[in-house]
C-alpha cells in the first residue's frame, strides 16, 4: 500500500509513467514504490512542488511536530521509569541504569541526578525492605497506592469503578497477568506511558482525559507522601520525580485548555 506523500506525488504529476519520466527512472522501478525514497524526495519535490514534509513527514516533518514528539518521548519515559519502580523493588542492572541517568538543570533533571546518586550506592536487600515496609508491610504498608482508597478511603470503590469505564471506552482491556487493579499508581503510569507514546492508538486528548480524571485527584498528594514516608530512603527520590512530573502535567495541560 502506498504512502499518502507518494499518492499526492503520482496525482500531481498525472500518473505513475509521468512522475517517472520527470525524475529520469523507469515506470516499473517508480510502480514498486511504497513511498518515496529517502535520496528521491527533493526531486520529487521539485518536479511536483509539493513539499518534502507532505511527501516524506518522518524525515522533513515540522520542527513543531518534531519537537512535539520529542517531548511526548520524554513523557512516556518518565511513567515508564514511575511505572517500573512502583511495581517491584529495582534489582543489580535496574539499580546500575538508574546510576547512569542523565539530569539537568531542571527541576526534573535534579531529580533524576539525586536518584542516580542513591541508586550507585544502594544496597538490593535494603531497597527490597523499603519496599515492603512503604507499600506491602505485615497487614498495610505505610503507604497504599491505589486511587481508591486516596479518594475514599477504601479499596476497589466507585473510582475504579469509574477509572474501568473510562479504560474500557477507549478500547484499553486489562492484563489477564495483572494482578493489581488499575487504579494502582504504578498500573495508572504504565496506562499513561502507553497513551503518551501511542502504543494503544487511543484518540488525540486521550492522554489528558485519563490524566484529569484518574491521576491529577490524587496521586500528585501520594508521591509528597512518598517524599515524607518514615521508611522512605530510595523511594523519597523516587516520589520527588513524580510529584514533579504531575506538576509539569498539570501545568502544561492548564496551559492549551
Amino acid at each position: 500500500m502506498r504512502e499518502p506523500g507518494l499518492d499526492q506525488a503520482i496525482r500531481a504529476a498525472g500518473g505513475i509513467g509521468a512522475l517517472a519520466r520527470k525524475i529520469g527512472i523507469s515506470q516499473p522501478s517508480l510502480s514498486n514504490w511504497n513511498r518515496i525514497p529517502a535520496e528521491r524526495v527533493l526531486a520529487v519535490e521539485s518536479m511536483t512542488g509539493i513539499d518534502r514534509a507532505v511527501l516524506r513527514p518522518d524525515l522533513y516533518g515540522s520542527a513543531e511536530a518534531l519537537a512535539a514528539d520529542e517531548v511526548d518521548a520524554a513523557r512516556a519515559r518518565e511513567y515508564e521509569l514511575l511505572a517500573v519502580l512502583l511495581r517491584r523493588a529495582p534489582d543489580s542492572d535496574l539499580l546500575s541504569r538508574l546510576a547512569a541517568l542523565r539530569s539537568d538543570a531542571s527541576a526534573l533533571g535534579l531529580a533524576h541526578a539525586a536518584l542516580a546518586e542513591v541508586a550507585t550506592v544502594a544496597n538490593i536487600e535494603r531497597v527490597e525492605r523499603e519496599f515492603f515496609d512503604l507499600f506491602i508491610g505485615i497487614g498495610r504498608g505505610e503507604l497504599v497506592p491505589y486511587g481508591s482508597f486516596y479518594l475514599t478511603g477504601f479499596l476497589n470503590e466507585r473510582p475504579l469503578a469509574r477509572l474501568r469505564d473510562d479504560l474500557a471506552r477507549l478500547g484499553i482491556e486489562r492484563v489477564e497477568r495483572e494482578a493489581e487493579p488499575e487504579d494502582h499508581a504504578a498500573v495508572l503510569c504504565e496506562i499513561m506511558a502507553c497513551l503518551v507514546g501511542g502504543s494503544f492508538g487511543t484518540p488525540p486528548g486521550a492522554d489528558r482525559e485519563l490524566f484529569d480524571r484518574h491521576l491529577a485527584p490524587w496521586m500528585g498528594r501520594f508521591f509528597v507522601a512518598l517524599e515524607h514516608a518514615e521508611a522512605a530512603d530510595f523511594y523519597r527520590r523516587v516520589g520527588t520525580i513524580g510529584r514533579i512530573l504531575m506538576e509539569i502535567e498539570s501545568e502544561a495541560f492548564a496551559l492549551v485548555s
